[in-house]
Formats: C-alpha cells, structure tokens, sequence
C-alpha cells in the first residue's frame, strides 16, 4: 500500500460525502466517489429523506453520532444557502404511558449530555402554533435538534473533499470488486476499472448487493416509508421561511412532521412493513416506490386530531421512499474479516451520518475509531443471525416498532426460538420466561420457583421497573446465596485456541498472565492499541498447547481471526453450539458435585481459578472453578449431545441439597452485589482498566495496548451506587447529578437482595466517585438518593468463593 492509500467510496449520498470529507481531513486525499447516479441527488434514501435530526436515543454511540453531526453540518452551507436549520425538535405525548416515556427520554438527553426540557402541552402548543393543545399532555423539547438538507449537506462536503484532492464520478455502476495478494485491489464498473488500495461500500439500500460482489453477505433489508405533503395550509398562508417551527414527532401515531414553506410534510411508519429489493425501486424515479393512498388514510385522521390546521388542506403528493434496516436496528461499520480493505458503512441515516463518517475515517487512519461502535460492527452477528429469513423478519420489526415504547428488557418476539440449549426442554418443564440475546434463548427466572416467593418481603416496583421483572428472581437469589441453583451458560460464547503458538498469541493479545500451568484459569482483557477495553475474557489452559477462552460474543472471536498468525501455527475453532455449559453455583455446590464423580473436587484438591477434565455422572466435562455470581461453584461444559444428561443428572442428585434452577435476572443482581463487571455495558473500548476498577487484570510486559495503557490520564471511574431508599430502583442509562449538575450516567443496575436495596454502577468524575460521596439519580424525572458506596458489597474478602 502507498504511503497515502488509494481510496474508493462507493456512493455519494451523504455517508459517502461525508466519509470523503472526513478523510481528506486527516490526509487521506486519494479518495474517489463512485457513483450508479448523478451527483449529488444520486436516487438513493439521501435524495428523498426528509433531513429530521432528532438526536435521543438509547444508544450512546447513536447519540454521539447525531450530536456531531448537528455540530458539523450547521455550519455548512451550499452556494449560500444553509445545510441545516436548528429550528429544534418536538416530540409530544398524547398517552400518560408517552409522557412518561418522554421522562424517561429527558433522562437519556441529559446522560448523553444533550439539551433537553420537559414542556407543558402551553409550551407545545407556542412551540408548534398548527398543534392544538388539547390534544396533547405535554412533550420534550430539545432546542438543538433541527432539519438537514440531505442533498446540499453531502454536496458542501464534497465540495471540501475536492478541493483537498478528491474526485467523484458520476454514472460508475460498480460491477465487481477485484483483489490481489489476498485484499481488495479495486472495483470493476461500467466504465472501466478503479484502482484501490481501501474500498468502502456507502451504497444504502443497494449494500447488500454490492457486497455480495465481495463475497460478504450485508445483513440489511430495505423496506418502504410513506412520506406525504399536503397542500398549502390556511394557517401558514404567506409563509415566507421554509421551516419555522420545530420538527415534530407524534410517536403514539408513529407520525412525524415538518414545514415546507406553507404545507406539511408527514412521514408515517404506522403502515404495514413493505419490504423491497434494491432492483425494484431502480424503475421508479429518485428510487421512491408509487405513493400508496390505502396505506396512509389512518396517518391522515390522527394528523387531523393533533394539528386540526390540517382540515383546510389534504395530501397532494406523496411517496413511499426506501430506508435500511437491520435485525437490530443498528448500523453496519467494519471491515471484510476474507477480505482485507474492503470496508462497508450502511444501514446509516442522516441523522448519524457525519457521526459514522468520523468514526470510519478514524478507524481507517488510525486504526480504530475514538467512538465505542460494539454495537454497529459489522461481525456482531452469529452465522444464523445472517439468514435472510432473519435479516428480513427483524428488520421488518425494527420498522414496526420504530416509534414504540420498548422497554430495555423485552426481547424480540419475531423469529423465536432460533438457538436453544440441550436443557431447554426441561427449562420449559420448569415454566421458564425466556428472554433472547444473540439469538440464543435465555431464562429470565422459572415459574416453578414462585411458591419461594411468596414470603419473601420486597419492596414495591412502579409500573417500568416491574416490566421484565418478577419476584421469583428474589427467591432465585436467595437459593443460590443459601442452597445450591443451575444457571445455563450455554449462550456464552466458547473459542479453543490451540497449536504451538497459542500460549504467546494470547500473550500478546491479553492484557493478565495466561502463561500459566495447565489447569489454571485467568480472567484477563483484550485492550485496543489506545489501552481501550476491547472485551473482557476468562482463560482456561487445559493442555500445553490447548485454551479454553470465554468470551463475550462474535465480536471477539473475529479480533481473533484477524489478529492469528498465518503459519498455522494457532487453530482457531468457535466451539460455542457444539457444546453446551452449567454454572453450578451456591454454598452447597460441592455436595451436589462430589455426589456424581470419582475426583477429588475439594477446596486442596480444586482450587479457585483452576479447570479439570472429569466426569459428571458418565458425562465428560471440562470443570472450570469459577464464578460470575460470587459463591462456590463451577461452570461445567460438555458436548451438546450429552448435555442433557448433564442437567438430569445434576438436578436429580441436588434435590437433596434444594437446588433449583435459576435464570438471567437474579445473575444480574448476584453479579452486582459482587461487583462483577459485564463488558459492553459498565465498560467498553472507551475505558481503560485502571477507570474501570480492572487494573488487577493488567500484569506488566508486553501485549497490545499496554504502551498506550501507560500514558492514558485517568479522570473518571466505575463507581459502585447505592439507592438511600431500598423502595426505589433503576435500570441503566440514567443521569446522575452531584448538586444537581448532571456528572454521569448509571451502566447497569439491580435490586440486591442480598444486601437489601438497589444498586447502581455509574461513570463519574474521579473526584465524585469517593465512597460516601452523595448524588442523585433520574428516574422519570425525579431525583432518588444515592451513595457512592466501597465495593463490592457482598463478601469483600471473597471468602465465599474460595471455601
């Protein structure tokens, strides 16, 4: 590669201007646009998107991205004319179930440290005159939201790029991608062939067929929205702006709406999914599909009910435009694990799109982007989440409940079961609620568990806080405190490493020694070269040349490939669906163990943090003496053929022991009153292990992201809460105030039933995260008590798991 790669982008709608903008930026000038169509209205989702910029959102990463791209594009203009137009955004509740929704929105704004406020249905109503106030109970108004002009946005950063060294052709319909020596070398197109060192596919909705060119399947489904204008409106007659009032959501009806000039634009996502390919819109102009009236006659009534102005007029032109979707309703970033320098930036709206453009650009130049992007990387997808009955099932979902209250725990109901463990059959049995993560199912808590419920004391939960929630998850915690509980483990993502380099490759990636004697076991970390947590991992030698490695999901087992050497001298094999696994975990674990094998499993005989190879009655398993809950016990592994027995076996000799089986709620409060940290949520690729009270797991030496480790400022950490009031409680992602000033936000979150009261783990500035330190909580905009509180909070000394 030359020292200034050759780059081709393959779209210029506004991800690919925005991309190339970004690059030139930081010195990449041998960029070139390719694009089917003209420029710079080149007929895909940027040519007809109506440029909302609503900037809340659940995710961090997604809310950064909006932020920065508001940042940017308001200062851009095109020939004069301005790109965006801060004329702030709107959403308005016309339920009591919306408005505490919109509460709980405030919340995420001030945790991502955007401007926001609650507003009365009065203040609706000044905000937005066409809106009748009596419609509404009230809305969040968040003054630097606004309106981009797609098409003028991606043309002013274009023109940057230009002038930086770029160049961008029109009318190149990309017919194959070309590589060399084993990574992409170029593009063939109708026009001849594009020399490149780097290709990035920004295609939108034709993603996936551009990068089935590359061998890569682009787990994207288009699906078509209805967007209509009406004609001119009574009340704004002489209008002489093209936008005055805020940008407006009415969610209750999955509506939204903004001004052009005298009439209203009302884009619709109440209407059925339509599902499209990338062929079908290229016969219609601008790629919009026919305007179907039948589809939006509902949209029209409650448009009618909230803004009455509308009476006077009616829908004159309309269109069903085309927009990405993914089963998760994330974006897709990343490169081609089978082919290096082929890149794909998709299912991007303009929303986020100079937000992922920056992330991109730094990825390329720098090696990594400076933005935590787990949750768009192309490869967190498992193989049967890449099926197109999924990725088009699930997406279809994501258009259906785009403006739906979802609560954080509910799982997907589409598609399900895909991925069920050996044990599910007698999970069902037990009456298990089944939640879903990486398509596999998961047990919430067991039905069959209730009667231990019912004299256990618990504070009452509001309405939210009991969603996905059930008292049954108390008596599980307690069991596995006092007793003896099964917990499946099988959805853990499971990689034996093995060959004559295994033990140094995972020198060099892990951040803990895991050189260490056959039969150890080590919790250690994958580090970033910016000493950024990449994921957190438990190491398990079981021969010489032989690991077991726990892992946290596809995502690790892809750094893995890309990181292996390529004399074969690392095998490399995800054994997470051929096997299966049990945490056996409670005071009475032992009893339960040494009933059903010949080996010694005693405290001299089995250490903590050592792994054995035996047998649990008649069934091989691999014994790993570790613990997530923070009580004795073992996770216990074995094929998937004999895993049922494995359960049988275990359940029948611990009904003496009153073992019972437990499920992903009361791990999560266990977890937390042990201080555990789960990756991906209390910390990723932007915290370092010394903030995120991992320094432990770091040894000195050599391994990737140690010299960078040692240079990173500090100033911030995890720090462990308690709510004052053991009657309240939270669930994440809320602000935390010291003096009433927003410092942080809470991670992850629980009732300990343990010690009584709720928990909560937060980033906060170093010098708020003190024990004794006291702060506020948000919680659908009421402040609760809370104290910074010295972790962890159930058996400091770990004296518990080590018996």
């Amino acid at each position: 590669m030359s020292t200034v790669p050759r780059v081709v982008v393959i779209g210029a709608g506004i991800v690919g201007c925005s991309l190339a903008d970004e690059l030139t930026a930081r010195g990449w000038t041998d960029v070139t646009v390719l694009d089917q169509g003209p420029l710079f209205a080149a007929g895909g989702s940027s040519s007809h998107a109506p440029g909302l910029v609503f900037q809340t959102n659940p995710s961090k990463t997604l809310a950064e991205f909006a932020s920065y791209t508001v940042g940017k594009l308001r200062d851009l203009t095109v020939d004069g004319r301005p790109c965006f137009r801060p004329v702030g955004g709107l959403e308005v509740a016309t339920t009591p179930e919306r408005l505490a929704e919109l509460a709980r929105r405030h919340g995420l704004a001030t945790s991502w440290g955007i401007e926001a406020r609650l507003v009365d249905p009065a203040e609706c109503a000044r905000l937005h005159p066409l809106l009748d106030p009596g419609a509404v109970l009230g809305g969040l108004h968040v003054p630097t939201d606004g309106l981009v002009h797609a098409v003028p946005a991606g043309e002013a950063q274009a023109r940057r790029a230009i002038e930086r060294g770029a160049r961008f052709l029109a009318r190149h319909r990309v017919t194959g991608v070309a590589s060399a020596a084993g990574r992409v070398s170029g593009v063939h197109t109708d026009q001849g062939f594009v020399p490149a060192d780097v290709v990035v596919c920004a295609a939108g909705f034709w993603g996936p067929d551009v990068g089935a060119l590359a061998g890569l399947t682009v787990p994207l489904q288009p699906l078509a929205h209805q967007y209509a204008t009406t004609g001119p409106v009574p009340a704004l007659a002489g209008a002489v702006a093209e936008i005055s009032a805020p940008i407006l959501r009415h969610q209750d009806a999955d509506l939204y709406y903004r001004e052009h000039g005298d009439r209203i634009g009302i884009g619709s996502y109440g209407h059925r999914p339509m599902p499209v390919t990338a062929a079908e819109t290229e016969q219609h102009e601008n790629s919009c599909l026919p305007f179907t009236p039948d589809d939006f006659s509902d949209a029209w009534k409650q448009s009618l009910a909230l803004l009455p102005g509308l009476a006077g007029t009616e829908v004159a032109s309309g269109i069903n435009g085309v927009f990405s979707f993914t089963p998760d309703g994330m974006p897709l970033l990343g490169e081609h694990r089978d082919l290096p320098g082929f890149w794909v930036a998709e299912a991007v709206w303009v929303t986020h799109s100079a937000g992922v453009a920056k992330a991109l650009a730094e990825w390329l130049v720098e090696g990594q982007p400076r933005t935590d992007v787990h949750e768009c990387d192309l490869h967190r997808f498992t193989p049967v989440q890449l099926s197109p009955e999924y990725v088009a099932e699930r997406g279809a979902q994501q258009f259906v409940e785009v403006y739906d209250v979802v609560h954080p725990l509910a799982p997907a109901e589409v598609l399900r079961p895909l991925q069920v463990s050996p044990f599910h059959a007698r999970q069902q049995e037990l009456g298990a609620v089944f939640g879903e993560a990486g398509g596999w199912e998961r047990p919430l808590w067991f039905e069959a568990n209730a009667p231990l419920a019912e004299g256990l004391d618990l504070p009452p939960r509001d309405a939210w806080a009991a969603s996905w929630w059930s008292p049954v998850t108390a008596a599980e915690a307690v069991a596995t405190r006092e007793r003896v509980a099964m917990y499946d483990m099988t959805p853990l993502t499971r990689i034996e490493v093995a060959g004559p380099g295994a033990c140094a490759f995972l020198q060099r990636l892990t951040s803990n020694d895991v050189d260490r004697p056959v039969g150890r076991v080590v919790y250690t970390l994958l580090l970033g070269a910016d000493g950024g947590i990449r994921s957190d991992l438990t190491v398990a030698r079981l021969g010489e040349q032989r690991f077991q490695v726990g892992a946290n999901g596809p995502l690790d087992l892809d750094w893995f490939r890309r990181q292996a050497p390529d004399d074969g001298s690392v095998q490399l094999r995800d054994t997470t669906t051929g096997t299966c696994g049990i945490g056996l975990w409670g005071p009475r674990a032992r009893d339960v163990l040494t009933s059903l094998t010949r080996t010694d499993v005693s405290n001299d005989a089995f250490r903590y943090f050592t792994a054995r190879e035996l047998f649990v009655g008649g069934v091989p398993v691999t014994a790993l003496r570790v613990s997530y809950v923070g009580e004795l016990g073992w996770e216990l592994y074995t094929e998937a053929a004999t895993g049922l027995r494995l359960w049988d076996v275990l359940w029948a000799a611990g009904q003496e022991h009153g073992v019972l089986a437990a499920g992903r709620s009361a791990f999560a409060s266990l977890r937390l009153e042990k201080g555990y940290r789960a990756w991906g949520v209390d910390m990723t690729t932007e915290h370092d292990p010394v903030e995120a009270g991992l320094g432990f797991a770091v040894r000195p030496g050599d391994f990737i992201g140690r010299g960078a480790l040692d240079r990173r400022p500090h100033p911030r950490r995890l720090a462990c809460l308690t709510l004052d009031d053991p009657a309240t409680t939270v669930l994440g992602k809320e602000p935390v105030r010291v003096d009433g000033v927003p410092v942080g936000y809470v991670t992850s979150a629980a009732f300990g039933y343990t010690i009584g009261r709720s928990i909560a783990y937060a980033w906060l500035p170093a010098e708020h995260a003190e024990p004794g330190t006291a702060v506020t909580i948000d919680w659908f905009g009421q402040p609760l008590a809370a104290t910074v509180s010295v972790e962890p909070l159930v058996d400091p000394a770990g004296a518990r798991v080590r018996c």
